[in-house]
């Protein structure tokens, strides 16, 4: 780590909505080619921290320094001019526009006035390149709205490294939708970044990562600054319970027995993944699937629900074949929760209640018409019943933390009252306290005779919470086993193939 003057410093920052103070008088600093990790549960104010460094908020108290003189940027553009870049969780990436359009956006080369595409192509590839080891992993031209989570994630990292007078890069949990070799490769360019003097301000739950990569900590509880000194100096448990404000018990998978089968695949082959897949679930069962970005994972649970096509092979719903469309399943007791909360699982701008009954309106009407009040209570059931963080049924989802916008998302299925749970990366993003407690909640559900099948870039994950667990390896899902004896190590090897 150098030893120069601070690249940012940031002093007695504040911050309120309204009534509600969201950053109490927070101070940290950056040092030169060094990675700093801020941690913090959902909702501690780590977001609006780095919105306020980026210039999309503006402090109500406090002064920053950018590598000795006053920073004060007026907006995001601003703040890049000035060197400061950001990937924010939630990506914020033109879905109609292809990879390099993307990656070039708001600084485009032009040439004679035009926009140059060659120049436009080169920069992208450049960019793509330190993400994935020389070279550009995918097509420039291809439509970014196409491109699944993950390789949007990347996308959104290459824009921000694709300018040179980058000084500070703010990243926003992510790996959360990358796998493991993406991760890899992740690490590798943040370690070259820091050589080559780049400071880096990192965002993420998990504590491996941050052990891994981090020089410094500074952790944000209820808008305040906790903790912070040297990661080497501290423990996980010190930092989570410095997160927390207690110790948090994140839980193993419980003894269960599971029942009949509710779910069967046979030699399921979607239109591209999977190319074959076949399981059986069972009720009061958790069912995992590891695998690689792009083995297949997504597609089959989409591919399960009717959202994608299956070409061929049998999906069975407790031994009957039915309807295959999201809104016959859903019929059948079979509900999905997506990997991309933001864009397919809530619709950010309505209220809790809206986005927890909009989908299944029927047990709320009265003579015809939509009773609000019932609208309401059914919101405030399950508000209670997952102990989601909010002012009350009306507040909108855009408002909340991560892990209680995933909270909602779950809640909606179990409005439903579905019996299969189809769970893509159900702790994305979400911190410490937020993942023990919907592990508990999954353990909970299969207690009460619902059948899970959770798919997870992180095999601890998989190892800890699910009775069985199947690879999937180049669309091709392997036989489910238990995970009495399984280790992360031997379930990447298969995943790659190795």
């Amino acid at each position: 780590m150098s030893g120069s003057a601070p690249r940012l410093t940031a002093r007695g920052v504040a911050k309120s909505f309204g009534a509600t103070p969201v950053l109490h008088a927070v101070s940290l600093e950056l040092a030169v080619g060094s990675v700093h990790a801020m941690l913090g549960e959902n909702g501690a104010g780590k977001s609006t921290l780095l919105k306020i460094l980026a210039g999309v908020e503006r402090p109500d108290a406090g002064s920053l320094e950018l590598d000795g003189a006053a920073y004060a940027p007026s907006g995001p553009l601003d703040a890049r001019a000035r060197g400061v870049a950001i990937v924010h969780q939630e990506l914020s990436l033109c879905a109609h526009l292809g990879v390099a359009e993307n990656i070039v956006l708001g600084s485009e080369p032009r040439r004679f006035g035009w926009l140059s595409r060659r120049e436009a192509n080169l920069r992208a590839e450049r960019a793509l390149a330190l993400l994935s080891d020389g070279g550009t992993t995918l097509p420039l031209d291809a439509r970014v709205g196409a491109l699944s989570a993950a390789e949007q994630q990347l996308v959104e990292i290459a824009r921000a490294l694709a300018h040179d007078d980058c000084r500070l890069l703010i990243l926003d949990e992510p790996t959360s939708s990358l796998g493991h070799a993406d991760v890899e490769r992740l690490f590798a360019t943040l370690s070259a970044l820091r050589e080559r003097g780049l400071t880096i301000l990192y965002v993420s739950h998990f504590l491996d990562e941050i052990r891994r990569i981090a020089d410094r900590y500074t952790v944000l509880r209820d808008g305040r600054e906790v903790a912070s000194g040297a990661v080497r100096d501290t423990t996980n448990e010190a930092l989570v319970t410095a997160m927390a404000g207690e110790a948090v018990e994140v839980g193993t998978a419980r003894a269960r027995s599971p029942g009949e089968v509710v779910l069967s695949l046979h030699e399921v082959r979607g239109a591209r993944l999977p190319k074959a897949a076949s399981l059986e679930l069972r009720r009061g069962e958790v069912l995992g699937i590891a695998g690689l970005m792009g083995s297949g994972r997504t597609e089959l649970l989409r591919a399960v629900f009717g959202l994608d096509r299956v070409r061929s092979g049998r999906v069975r719903v407790r031994g009957l074949v039915g309807e295959a469309t999201p809104r016959a399943r859903l019929a059948q007791g079979v509900g999905l929760l997506s990997e991309d909360r933001a864009r397919e699982g809530l619709a950010l701008g309505l209220s809790v209640a809206k986005n927890l009954t909009l989908s299944r309106l029927k047990p709320l009407l009265r003579r015809g018409f939509l009773s609000q009040r019932a609208e309401h209570d059914a919101a405030a059931f399950w508000i209670a019943r997952l102990g989601i963080r909010a002012r009350g049924p009306d507040q909108r989802v855009r408002e909340l933390s991560g892990g209680n916008q995933q909270k909602i998302a779950v809640a909606r299925l179990l409005y439903h009252d579905v019996d299969v749970l189809l769970l893509d990366e159900p702790t994305r993003g979400i911190d410490v306290r937020s993942r023990a407690e919907l592990h508990e909640l999954i353990g909970e559900l299969c207690a009460e005779g619902k059948a899970v099948l959770i798919v997870s870039s992180h095999f601890d994950e998989l190892i800890a919470l699910c009775d069985r667990v199947a690879v999937m390896h180049k669309g091709v899902l392997g036989p489910a086993r238990s995970v009495s004896g399984l280790d992360e190590r031997a379930l990447l090897q298969e995943a790659a193939g190795a």
